[in-house]
């Protein structure tokens, strides 16, 4: 399904930080693309939002994170939600550190939307066709703000 070609590593230091409550660590956001797989240290510090609530997601040695991303929301119809997600300031001693893998589609000129054998009477598009670059250059230009990119494209 040409959804997994470009994988994107990214690696992330969070030194402590004597007043976290006053310093945004990562600012709510989900990933824009397929799947994120996530490994980090034993650090606290990633977060959830589930309904209005931020859970903290406590790190379990030797553990992976999976985060569902925007694309595989967009393409399932709302099957699969993608993760809204932050990351606070970190106020241990030891710094934070995680590594994530993003895999995303090509930037190539393929249109995606909800998977046509998904869809039905009963069940119609939520969400138009685009390509990645596009959504890409809309992720990009905007500040992470949670998770309004997917409402630009929804039906």
């Amino acid at each position: 399904m040409s959804c997994l070609e470009a994988r994107i590593m990214a690696s992330h230091y969070y030194p402590y930080c004597p007043q976290p409550e006053l310093t945004a660590g990562l600012t709510s956001h989900s990933d824009p693309g397929v799947l994120t797989v996530l490994v980090q240290n034993e650090i606290p510090g990633l977060q959830v939002k589930v309904g209005e609530e931020w859970l903290d997601v406590e790190p379990v040695e030797g553990a992976i994170v999976i985060n569902i991303g925007d694309i595989l929301q967009i393409m399932s119809n709302d099957r699969y939600i993608s993760v809204e997600h932050r990351v606070l300031a970190n106020p241990c001693k030891e710094p934070r550190v995680s590594v994530a893998v993003f895999f995303n589609p090509s930037l190539r000129d393929k249109m995606f939307g909800p998977l046509s054998e998904l869809l039905s009477d009963a069940k119609p598009a939520h969400y138009q066709q685009f390509t990645f670059a596009e959504y890409m250059k809309r992720f990009f230009s905007k500040e992470l703000d949670g998770k309004t990119l997917t409402n630009y494209y929804r039906l």
